[in-house]
């Protein structure tokens, strides 16, 4: 098969287009032919040296989807000819991140979706409902299991609540859609007066652009009359982290789930304690919120916006795309 792997060259890691044997599978292994693949900000990071997780020299790229195409002896989850992706975290089903999980990351400690064929274990599937292609599943497994579960967080995101989104990245834009879906408020911040419209096209009530507006979170306090937003999922980190708990109110949610701003911050214990706020991290998410996505998904289909769509051969322009920081939703793989 054909297949890019990181690979240390002269003290940098590089992507390096291989041949390489397929995979072979064990008792409770599925094998996978991937279809598409989607890239998040953490695979450019990886490249940049600016990733703080465990990374090794393995099969790039998290988010995929595909077709089973062989299974294992003992495996009851799946079944040749299912349309499949997997969980981030191969072994993590449900409830609260352990540390064994971090050995079974897919595309960073074990190999990932940049290349024909996949090996998973079977615990890691997820069935596809039958309306999203395979470049609309693609997309899904970090971006939009992260944005569901930094939206319902400490409590589940209320229709009537108002959410905060940053940015039109994947997580941004899926969250802006989640929200929508549940019947919530959604206000944004982002980079341009381009942007700014596409965010109010996919139904953000009040966009403000923080180029024009270096004191934002003055203007989304004044958009909720001085109260708060219920919930911001904070993109940026150093960037954005102390404005986004001025925007929050009293007793709210900020859930950080990235750091594409730097990984510094400063804020202030007090900022947090006067407002009783909730921080908290998110590390993607479960198998089981990936399956909750998936139903709800279904139940509105919804689908993914998709920025643009490579072919394989041209995956290094995939990467150029997510590098220049100026795409509008995923980028997406296709085999």
């Amino acid at each position: 098969m054909k297949a890019v792997r990181l690979k240390v060259e002269n003290n940098t890691l590089n992507l390096v287009l291989n041949e390489e044997a397929k995979p072979s599978i064990g008792r409770r292994d599925v094998l996978v032919r991937v279809r598409a693949a989607s890239l998040n900000y953490r695979d450019q990071a990886i490249l940049e040296d600016n990733y703080p997780g465990e990374v090794k020299q393995v099969i790039p790229v998290s988010d995929g989807a595909g077709e089973v195409v062989a299974v294992g002896d003992s495996v009851t989850r799946a079944k040749v000819g299912d349309r499949v992706s997997a969980n981030c975290w191969e072994y993590w089903i449900g409830g609260p991140i352990l540390p064994e999980y971090f050995s079974s990351s897919v595309g960073f400690t074990t190999d990932g979706w940049l290349a024909e064929y996949i090996v998973l274990n079977e615990a890691a599937i997820v069935h596809l409902p039958e309306y999203l292609s395979f470049t609309d599943a693609a997309a899904l497994p970090c971006a939009a299991v992260t944005a569901w579960a930094a939206l319902n967080q400490k409590t589940p995101l209320s229709p009537g609540q108002t959410v905060l989104v940053q940015g039109t990245g994947g997580v941004a834009l899926f969250a802006l859609q989640i929200a929508k879906m549940v019947g919530a408020r959604v206000l944004a911040i982002t980079s341009s007066d381009e942007k700014a419209e596409k965010l109010k096209e996919l139904g953000a009530e009040a966009v403000v652009n923080y180029t024009k507006q270096p004191n934002w979170e003055k203007d989304i306090l004044a958009l909720t009359g001085g109260v708060g937003v219920d919930k911001v999922v904070d993109i940026a980190g150093e960037k954005t982290i102390v404005k986004s708990a001025a925007s929050t109110r009293i007793g709210g949610n900020v859930a950080l789930v990235g750091f594409a701003g730097g990984s510094g911050g400063g804020i202030s214990p007090v900022d947090i304690m006067s407002r009783a706020l909730s921080l908290n991290t998110t590390t993607m998410g479960t198998r089981m919120d990936f399956e909750a996505l998936l139903a709800a998904m279904t139940a509105h289909k919804m689908k993914p916006v998709i920025d643009r769509i490579f072919p394989f051969a041209d995956y290094q322009e995939a990467y150029s795309r997510l590098a220049s920081g100026a795409m509008v939703g995923k980028i997406v793989i296709e085999m």
